[in-house]
């Protein structure tokens, strides 16, 4: 099972070519259409994929949430994703021990299948009209060779619904101050951290240009700088700041600040990573495509305070 995970230093290289790996796995039939669905997740957020261990079921837990396991002294919360998006299911045996957010969880699955690359752009975004709770759960889709459609699951939302990660405290803690005036763009696939992001930023007094992909910011910010061109200004008197996600369809996060960074028209805009992809190698990846800074998610207070700093 170890085996499926390759080595990190190969996919260093992945960073500002606009491709990633992703983990195929599915979680059982779903009941709408009586089909097994595939679904895909980053491989850099995967920490290790093994047999289901026995889960220890605490009291009062979400019901999408099984338990806990201990995995080398470390407790692990364990999220059913089969019950999670209402798929029916045997007993999952595969569990997928991920990082996000600089916290660990595993995720039960039916079964994994492969590790395949692919280029960002050919992830689409799915159609606004797929109505139903698969819609918010998907932030992206893509057709395999054999007419398969992989569907990426919205992990923030998922964990946003079965933990803590957002809640009032974490805006209660923010002590920042922005001068008046301020603009920030921002770009995430993700609606729940789209929300989480506007609403760091409203406590900041910030204004906000929100786009939900690299793409969709790229084109924002070409449209900035040829507004700032037809009247003489500055880009940097019409945005001040990029904030951006790394995974991303059609155009990822790494892809986007290697563009804002080569590119003359944005010259002192800085741009900030905003991403789950918490670990280390990931900060370096940032790094190497000329991030000015890398803060995972969700953090609002130490996003506000770096927001606060690149900003005054």
């Amino acid at each position: 099972m170890s085996q499926l995970l390759k080595s990190v230093d190969a996919r260093t290289k992945l960073a500002g070519t606009n491709k990633l790996e992703i983990l195929l796995f599915t979680l059982g039939i779903d009941p709408a259409c009586g089909r097994r669905e595939t679904f895909g997740i980053n491989v850099f957020k995967v920490r290790e994929v093994m047999r289901a261990p026995q889960v220890t079921r605490a009291p009062e837990m979400p019901a999408a949430v099984e338990g806990m396991v201990s995995l080398r002294g470390t407790l692990v919360p364990v999220i059913d994703l089969a019950k999670y998006s209402g798929m029916t299911a045997e007993r999952p045996e595969i569990l997928i021990v991920t990082e996000y957010n600089s916290r660990i969880q595993g995720f039960l699955v039916e079964a994994v299948e492969m590790i395949m690359r692919i280029d960002w752009s050919d992830m689409r975004v799915p159609p606004e009209l797929i109505a139903g709770k698969a819609a918010a759960l998907v932030t992206a889709v893509t057709e395999l060779s054999d007419g398969r459609l992989v569907m990426m699951l919205d992990v923030e939302q998922v964990l946003a619904a079965t933990s803590s990660v957002d809640h009032e405290g974490l805006y209660g803690a923010i002590d920042a101050t922005v001068p008046p005036g301020r603009t920030v763009l921002f770009a995430d696939d993700s609606a729940v951290a789209r929300q989480q992001i506007s609403r760091t930023l409203e406590t900041l007094n910030v204004r906000q240009v929100a786009t939900s992909n690299g793409v969709h910011a790229w084109n924002a910010l070409s449209d900035i700088a040829a507004t700032a061109a037809a009247s003489g200004r500055n880009v940097r008197d019409m945005i001040q700041l990029v904030l951006t996600d790394v995974e991303m369809p059609e155009m990822d996060g790494y892809m986007l600040a290697k563009k804002i960074k080569a590119d003359p028209r944005f010259d002192g805009v800085p741009v900030i990573m905003h991403s789950s992809l918490s670990g280390e190698s990931n900060r370096k990846l940032g790094e190497s495509v000329g991030v000015d800074e890398y803060v995972s998610k969700f953090e609002p207070a130490k996003l506000a305070s770096i927001l606060s700093r690149m900003l005054a």
